[in-house]
């Protein structure tokens, strides 16, 4: 079976970090191949199974009662499982899985990987309907790691209205979580992410025989401190060009005044941004490949150059989510999912309301045939015809996206304001998240009808001389 090894970049903002107070969880993702259709839907809980298989280590899991219904993302082509990615269950709390990540052989050797055990393709329909907070969520997931094990590492994120969550495996069957602080933002890319920790705060949990372990087999290389990267994690050249880069370029665009170089090992886990940060922020930086660098595979710089470094925004992004649970709005309309599939630099994300029991129909229903009736297949176009000529299309996908982001925002708006006066909220937000869907589809539609025409007149089969 195929697994989704080094892929993904996630962002996480705290509450006080965001322009409105809202808690925020996003990632980037990625796979190996640069096509993998994706679909959005909401699991009820008469869809939700009592026993759980895997496919991939075919491990058995019996299910709690009651579980809540919420929003999934999983593969259309389920060869190798479902792998939902992320969602928002019905009490407002979130879970993105998986940011693949690193570790090393010292703690490998101790606490093997389990390949019978749990993995990416697992974790949400294990976990999220089953939880009403993300500490929560923390405690449940670390549970099943100690029961069944993992046999890979990665990082999940967890938020509800008030916390985020941050928890990457070790080993097999060993794990630690940090609470993101409120006026705090990460960006994690493919390695193992959690720095500086403290075993007696209380924003930390982690498996019960976590300190004794690196104790008993000396792991910890600091003279001074627990840094859970150095004792568990890389610090390898592939970490100096795959990964680092782009927590570097993150950080470096909300933290400006950062002096780090793109290839440093130390750069710090937990960050401070010199503004309030908003959607589009998250975005941008998940859309982003190094622009106004030499590093850009789009810009001046030397072939080497371009290709030195891992880009945030690839050709193998299959979905981008942005997890926004909002303080500022009552409970019913306070989760969005907002949402765009195919590699980011020629999408715009999508908010949809996560309190309901449906999903429209381009966003639900894409498989492996072609069909630009559905966005992941029409988002990709885009993408492949825009990376033709990135600065001839460059222009286009700026427009689309101001364009697009300003008209899904003002329907935002209006339903924000109109919601609570609604005899049935979910059939309204329904009717909401179509409008949206439409939106969308008719500005992508636009925006390749638009490149297809101005590109005709650019090709290389041409003439100077007409008949």
């Amino acid at each position: 079976m195929q697994r989704r090894t080094g892929s993904c970049t996630t962002i996480l903002v705290g509450k006080d970090a965001s322009i409105d107070g809202s808690t925020i969880i996003a990632r980037n993702d990625d796979g190996h191949e640069a096509l993998d259709p994706q679909r959005f839907v909401v699991v009820t809980p008469d869809q939700q199974p009592q026993k759980y298989k895997s496919v991939i280590s075919e491990v058995e899991v019996d299910l709690p009662e009651n579980p809540l219904r919420y929003t999934s993302m999983p593969n259309a082509i389920l060869t190798d499982g479902i792998w939902p990615a992320a969602g928002i269950n019905s009490e407002n709390v979130a879970m993105s899985a998986t940011e693949t990540i690193t570790t090393n052989p010292r703690i490998l050797a101790i606490d093997p990987y389990n390949e019978g055990g749990l993995g990416e393709e697992d974790f949400v329909t294990l976990v999220l309907p089953y939880i009403q907070s993300a500490r929560k969520g923390v405690e449940r997931l670390g549970s099943l790691l100690e029961q069944y094990g993992t046999y890979e590492p990665n990082g999940i994120a967890f938020s509800d209205k008030k916390e985020v969550w941050w928890l990457e495996t070790i080993g097999g069957h060993h794990w630690a979580a940090i609470r993101i602080p409120d006026n705090a933002y990460v960006v994690a890319p493919n390695r193992m992410n959690i720095d500086d920790y403290d075993f007696n705060s209380k924003d930390t949990l982690y498996s019960a025989d976590l300190p004794d372990m690196i104790e008993e087999y000396s792991l910890n290389p600091d003279f001074m401190g627990v840094n859970l990267r150095h004792i568990f994690g890389s610090a390898t050249v592939k970490d100096t060009v795959y990964n680092n880069p782009r927590a570097w370029y993150g950080q470096k665009y909300f933290t400006p005044d950062n002096d780090r170089e793109p290839m440093d090992q130390e750069l710090p886990f937990i960050c401070r941004a010199n503004r309030k940060i908003t959607i589009e922020d998250v975005k941008w930086v998940l859309s982003s490949h190094f622009e106004n660098t030499v590093y850009d595979p789009y810009g001046n710089g030397t072939e080497e150059q371009k290709s030195l470094f891992r880009p945030i925004g690839i050709n193998r992004n299959h979905n981008v989510h942005i997890l926004e649970l909002r303080n500022h709005v009552p409970d019913e309309i306070a989760g969005i999912h907002w949402l765009a599939y195919g590699a980011n630099t020629f999408n715009a994300v999508v908010p949809f309301y996560a309190n309901v029991n449906d999903t429209p129909i381009s966003y639900r229903d894409a498989d492996g045939t072609f069909d630009l009736t559905k966005m992941y297949w029409l988002s990709c176009t885009t993408a492949l015809i825009g990376d033709s000529d990135y600065d001839a299309y460059a222009d286009f996908r700026n427009t689309f996206e101001l364009q697009a982001m300003s008209a899904f925002r003002r329907i935002q708006l209006k339903a924000d304001t109109e919601v609570m006066n609604q005899e049935n909220t979910q059939a309204y937000l329904e009717k909401v998240n179509e409008e949206l869907a439409q939106v969308s589809l008719e500005r992508a539609t636009k925006l390749l009808g638009d490149m297809v025409k101005f590109g005709s007149n650019r090709m290389k089969l041409r003439y100077s001389l007409n008949d």
